[in-house]
């Protein structure tokens, strides 16, 4: 890579450039360098700033302009998205088999990407996030099956999506509601989807400039939130329930 990119010194207490420095080309674009410790990712999270890189590239920290986000009352559901979940047997669960929703994410296709940036070693770095109960997994399971889910870590009361994925059609998206469900009932507002994309904003995403996002996220997570493993405060929310509590699309 031959730009010109603030490199990241290798204490991971070491201070993040400004998230205001990034470049405009490839958007968001922060630093490089640095390791993928849990005190580098709390702290890069908590700043507004997230890994992206592939397997063979040094690790690249961005933070783009406008950032994507839904609100936890936000999200909506197509009428066919809320018939399929009417008659559905899904559960949505948290944190029961982490390592297998990040595998799946992994390994899901994704229209126009070759290979994946969750490599080997940001599946470690997050699994042990998981493990010191800062990053966690939303499931969805039909039966023993798991059919989708998401992860991402949480800090304060602000949840940073990082990847989710569908076995079956409407995976993601139970989980994604599911969360929302949950966050709302917790009275955590946002949820960062970092990068927006038409399935996104179809969704109920919204595109607020960098300067509003990271004025919202220093507020959240400053405050208390709920470290530790979600399994049983997150509880079981059948996505029957969804299809009557998740507001419908609006069609223009």
């Amino acid at each position: 890579m031959n730009l010109r990119l603030p490199l990241l010194d290798a204490d991971p207490a070491s201070p993040f450039p400004p998230a205001e420095s990034a470049l405009r080309e490839p958007d968001g674009l922060l630093a490089m360098g640095g390791d993928l410790s849990p005190a580098r990712l709390l702290d890069a999270y908590a700043h507004g700033i997230f890994p992206w890189f592939s397997q063979g590239q040094p690790i690249l920290w961005w933070s783009p302009d406008p950032r994507t986000l839904f609100r936890s009352d936000g999200v909506r559901l197509s009428s066919r998205t809320r018939r399929q979940f009417r008659s559905s047997h899904w559960q949505i669960v948290a944190d029961r088999d982490f390592g297998a929703v990040i595998a799946a994410c992994a390994t899901a296709p994704r229209p126009g990407q070759d290979g994946t940036w969750i490599t080997p070693g940001m599946q470690a770095a997050y699994s042990e996030l998981h493990r010191l109960g800062h990053a966690h997994s939303i499931e969805v399971h039909d039966g023993e099956r798991l059919v989708g889910g998401l992860y991402g870590v949480a800090i304060g009361r602000m949840f940073f999506g990082e990847s989710m994925f569908s076995a079956e059609s409407g995976g993601s998206k139970a989980a994604l509601a599911g969360l929302a469900w949950r966050l709302r009932e917790w009275e955590w507002p946002l949820i960062d989807a970092q990068v927006g994309n038409p399935h996104l904003a179809m969704l109920g995403a919204e595109a607020w400039p960098r300067p509003r996002f990271l004025a919202a996220i220093a507020g959240l997570c400053a405050q208390p939130g709920k470290p530790g493993a979600w399994a049983e405060g997150f509880g079981v929310l059948p996505a029957s329930t969804l299809a009557r509590a998740i507001p419908a699309r609006r069609v223009a």
